[in-house]
């Protein structure tokens, strides 16, 4: 299935944003759940020790996982899916596991330099070009603005 065109800017910000809420709310989850097992305290080195760096591999994890299960269901994260984006391969089909584990990993690794590799207007960015996928439009059309006759 091939499908539209490179998604723009402000579309895949929009849907960043969107993501990020649904993201807050699994990581306050996942916290809760962590705060459970150590009867509430404060999950930082000098109350839980070594066992610190297994919870922040988990809230990697659970970002990892959101954005892979997705990709690899549907194509669509929830916020693409409001947006009306897809993350696709080069012939505009949905993505394998391998390219869904790249373009995580690429993603955590764009995300370092200020989400220059995220924000991207160029659908060669390297997430996109390192994975083979690319960011496209899901069939929105924006119409084209009415003349006014006089």
């Amino acid at each position: 299935m091939t499908s539209g065109v490179s998604a723009g800017f402000f579309r895949r910000a929009a849907s960043l944003v969107y993501d990020a809420f649904l993201l807050a709310a699994l990581l306050m989850i996942f916290t809760g759940a962590a705060l459970f097992l150590t009867h509430g305290k404060a999950i930082v080195p000098e109350t839980a020790g070594a066992w610190v760096y297994l919870y922040r591999a988990g809230l990697i994890a659970v970002i990892a996982g959101y954005y892979i299960v997705n990709w690899l269901r549907s194509g669509q994260t929830l916020g693409m899916r409001a947006w009306r984006l897809r993350a696709v391969d080069p012939a505009g089909n949905r993505m394998g596991a391998a390219a869904a584990l790249s373009r995580a990993v690429l993603g955590f690794l764009a995300w370092a330099p200020a989400a220059l590799g995220v924000l991207s207007r160029s659908p060669g960015s390297a997430r996109s070009l390192l994975a083979d996928t690319r960011p496209a439009s899901n069939g929105f059309v924006r119409s084209q603005p009415r003349c006014r006759s006089r």
